[in-house]
């Protein structure tokens, strides 16, 4: 090999190095990987949360800006039990970002999650109530978020499994489409939902909801409406539409949501009208839900009264191994009275017509 040709290969090289070296740093430069986990820890930390990562941020500028995120966990603060945890994920992030731009997410993607729901309503339980002159806030999406191979878990009871999850951009004023797929109790379930979010003053509304759930063809639901959230446990709500069932028929159902106030709690309405099956409930979600975390702990369980207000009659409930037939649940101060009481109250509160 010639001299020259030694020359020409060695600048080439070092020019190559150069390039290498420049693009590392330029990754490094724009995407700051601890700028954006701080940024990221600072913000769950806004909403009493703590993130951490198993090892630091990683960056990569092909074929997009984007933060690789390893062994991600996401708790409540002084929590005993994370609410979520992730093998890895993702934020790609727009140039106008990188460039100092506006914080923005242009694509959010988590694999394997695991999201404990005790946790995550212990987290939503001890949220302060919204004030009333702090502003909402939506967190922009460009793209939409991917979750692959998620589970829901309550303990060590696995309640969805294979957890597939695709949306849509996420921006104010925008129309945002949701798609979910998973295994529960073995049945594959399906969930299309889309809404368009908006803040107003110091409330989200989420106008336009369409909701479709279904388990193949034996069980659909349908409903539409509308939402609006202060913070906390001040939402409001009012769904309506259809349930159809393959074996009993077609139900109208409706769903109102109601914040919670000096004297109630947060309540969700349920009626449902349909053959052989007819109910009309007031439901306190969150001590609903506590009632059931309860119900299920296997070394305390507690065997008590599910909170609620009303009555419901069901001819037939099928929950896999449990088949219940004539069911008749009435509680509460709304509590209807038995026919022969009405009849003889009826009958009293009569003008007498004998001599």
């Amino acid at each position: 090999m010639s001299r020259r040709l030694r020359l020409i290969l060695l600048v080439l090289g070092s020019l190559a190095a150069a390039v290498a070296l420049a693009l590392v740093l330029a990754v490094y430069l724009l995407l700051q990987p601890d700028r954006f986990t701080a940024m990221l820890q600072s913000q769950a930390h806004g909403v009493g949360l703590e993130l951490n990562l198993a090892s630091p941020a990683s960056p990569s500028l092909f074929p997009h800006p984007a933060l690789e995120l390893r062994g991600i966990t996401l708790s409540a603060e002084d929590a005993n039990a994370p609410i979520l945890l992730a093998a890895r994920g993702s934020l790609a992030l727009p140039w106008h970002t990188l460039l100092g731009g506006p914080t923005v997410i242009s694509q959010l993607q988590i694999d394997s999650p695991r999201v404990d729901l005790d946790a995550l309503q212990a987290w939503m339980a001890a949220l302060p109530a919204q004030g009333g002159n702090t502003p909402a806030n939506i967190p922009r999406i460009d793209t939409g978020v991917t979750i692959s191979h998620g589970s829901l878990v309550r303990g060590n009871q696995v309640l969805l499994d294979n957890v597939t999850l695709q949306a849509g951009r996420l921006a104010s004023g925008q129309p945002f489409p949701l798609s979910l797929s998973a295994t529960a109790a073995g049945a594959p379930w399906r969930m299309r939902l889309s809404a368009t979010p908006r803040i107003e003053g110091t409330t989200l509304q989420l106008n336009q909801i369409s909701l479709h759930l279904s388990q193949g063809t034996a069980i659909t639901l349908a409903l539409s409406g509308s939402a609006h959230w202060h913070g906390a446990a001040d939402a409001s709500a009012s769904l309506g539409g259809k349930l159809d069932q393959a074996d009993a028929g077609e139900y109208a159902i409706s769903l109102a949501l109601t914040p919670a106030n000096q004297n109630n709690p947060l309540l969700l309405a349920l009626k449902l009208d349909g053959p052989d099956n007819h109910a009309d409930l007031r439901l306190p979600p969150l001590a609903l839900a506590r009632w059931w975390s309860e119900l299920g702990n296997q070394e305390h369980p507690q065997l008590t009264v599910p909170p609620g207000n009303g009555h419901a009659e069901f001819a037939r409930i099928d929950t896999g191994n449990v088949t219940i037939e004539g069911l008749t649940v009435q509680a509460g101060t709304s509590v209807p009275a038995p026919a022969s009481t009405a009849a003889v109250a009826s009958q009293a509160a009569q003008p007498s017509t004998k001599p």
